[in-house]
């Protein structure tokens, strides 16, 4: 089955600032990942790499300080640590169909193969190394037909989905698809009943869960 183009993208402030590279690395991976799936970005981000390519081709140079050249130069010179080289992971066909390049290698290993966290009996997620922000980076998994339970935001949480789908108050979200909720927004994604939903996550804050037995389980249920 061909996978459609998506039809929820991330904010156009976040596909500005990933083409003039100043999102932090999170978001940024996870605006890539979105690229990987979605042609309509892709070219929004030519375009926008176009016109700041153009915008600085036409800046006059500034001179550069005395001595900047020889004290650059010097630099090279310098020892410094070697980066080890990371050990290559022979994916499985499961994990490269799901997880698209720019998020792959962050996982350090196959899908089935992943320590996963329980978060309740038909949810699993997955927190990821990703940068040196504040922000949290995870991968969600949801059996099908399950709900991850009604939540709000303190900060903003940009949610990609990878494989399956998921439907709340705001619409039905399939693979390649971005939702990005922000602290108005109290909401109880549900995956749809044909697969199970995996989905990556950043979140800016904080999720508190909403609801009477929601409130009693946040000191226990961190999603």
């Amino acid at each position: 089955m061909t996978d459609t183009a998506p039809t929820f993208h991330p904010e156009s402030e976040a596909v500005l600032a990933y083409a003039a590279g100043g999102l932090d690395e999170a978001h940024a991976v996870l605006v890539a990942t979105h690229l990987a799936l979605c042609p309509r970005c892709r070219a929004e981000v030519a375009r926008l790499e176009a016109v700041g390519g153009a915008l600085t081709a036409s800046i006059e140079p500034a001179p550069m300080s005395a001595g900047a050249l020889a004290a650059t130069l010097a630099r090279l010179d310098e020892p410094g640590a070697e980066p080890e080289p990371s050990a290559a992971v022979a994916y499985d066909d499961e994990t490269l169909h799901a997880i698209p390049a720019p998020l792959r290698d962050y996982l350090g290993g196959n899908l089935s193969g992943l320590p996963w966290k329980w978060r309740g009996p038909t949810i699993r997620e997955l927190p990821l190394s990703i940068g040196s922000g504040t922000a949290r980076a995870t991968l969600i998994r949801v059996r099908p037909g399950a709900a991850i339970p009604a939540h709000t935001h303190a900060g903003t949480e940009a949610t990609l989905v990878l494989r399956g789908a998921y439907q709340d108050a705001t619409g039905r979200f399939g693979r390649g698809d971005v939702e990005t909720a922000s602290s108005d927004l109290d909401h109880r994604p549900v995956a749809t009943a044909d697969s199970e939903c995996i989905c990556f996550s950043v979140i800016d804050g904080p999720l508190s869960l909403t609801g009477p037995i929601g409130r009693l389980l946040n000191p226990f249920l961190k999603i």
